[in-house]
């Protein structure tokens, strides 16, 4: 039989984070303990959930490796809430710090148990420049990740049984195990690629994650139309958490961390401000979705390929 969730299982964060790590980290670590009490079993956080610098030199100078200090804070309350979480975008100082001194915006995956699941170190750097509004060089202090990574099972959603042979052959058999929904992973403006989406759906996909610190005018612009389009291309649930409000005096967010279902409808949303949306992950649905408009089926990958198969 299926199992279905009395409660939401899935809650999306939305925070303001500023230079101030101890401040992040107080406003991070009590919306993952809210998210636990009322029920969720992965709970997402915003690209630049452990920090938003002023600039360039003080993102260099707080990044940390992974065995770090708040990298270790996360795992261990990961383990407290027996929870999931997506650390959407960290400052990572990776391996190669000591010679390029440039970092990586990694997000980064731990199961309940506080171990880290995946990393993935986002491919697509903003580089942005809009006259009188926006300009940010991610590419003069961060570099790009080398590869996609694959999606993860995990343990949200209404799971759907694995289906028994019909007719039944010999004497009853156990059920086989469930399907775990597979999360594939992104970060920001990766959001902006479909050919990213499409790929992590052809190695089957089914919720799609794109954690963000979008700014005010292309959030306001861009951010949801967006985001519905891979929910609706991809038929996949898209979780999107967000950075809201002023960082710093030179940087705000937009805000708005939805998550959208594969008919490319808004199931749960925040608006302005520091808070949760929680929502249901229901593959059911989603199975029906892909049966009724098979597009994996009708693409013609003789004329344009096929990403990531």
């Amino acid at each position: 039989a299926m199992s279905v969730s009395p409660r939401p299982v899935v809650a999306v964060a939305q925070v303001t984070s500023t230079p101030d790590k101890e401040h992040n980290w107080a406003q991070c670590s009590g919306l993952v303990r809210e998210a636990a009490q009322r029920g969720a079993r992965l709970v997402f956080l915003p690209e630049g959930f452990d920090f938003i610098g002023t600039g360039p030199e003080q993102s260099l100078r707080l990044a940390e490796p992974l065995h770090g200090d708040t990298v270790g804070r996360y795992r261990q309350l990961a383990r407290e809430c027996e929870v999931w979480l997506s650390l959407g975008g960290f400052h990572e100082r990776g391996p190669d710090w000591d010679s390029t001194g440039r970092i990586y915006n990694c997000h980064i995956l731990l199961d309940s148990s506080g171990d880290v699941v995946a990393t993935y170190r986002k491919t697509h750097l903003c580089d942005v420049e809009l006259p009188g509004s926006v300009s940010f060089r991610e590419s003069s202090f961060t570099n790009p990740g080398p590869e996609l990574v694959p999606p993860v099972d995990t343990p949200v959603g209404k799971v759907l049984p694995l289906p028994l042979p019909w007719p039944p052959l010999g004497p009853p058999k156990p059920s086989l195990p469930a399907l775990c929904p597979q999360l594939g992973l992104g970060v920001c403006y990766d959001l902006r690629f479909p050919e990213l989406a499409l790929a992590l759906r052809g190695k089957g996909a089914q919720i799609l994650t794109y954690p963000s610190a979008f700014t005010v005018t292309t959030g306001s612009a861009h951010w949801e139309v967006l985001l519905r389009a891979r929910a609706i291309e991809c038929q996949c649930y898209v979780v999107a958490a967000a950075q809201t409000g002023r960082h710093h005096e030179g940087r705000a967010s937009f805000g708005h961390s939805l998550v959208a279902d594969p008919w490319g409808t808004v199931v749960a949303q925040c608006r302005d401000g520091p808070g949760l949306c929680l929502a249901d992950i229901d593959l059911e649905f989603l199975e029906r979705v892909r049966r009724n408009i098979p597009v994996q089926q009708h693409r013609r990958r003789d004329l344009y390929g096929s990403p990531g198969l």
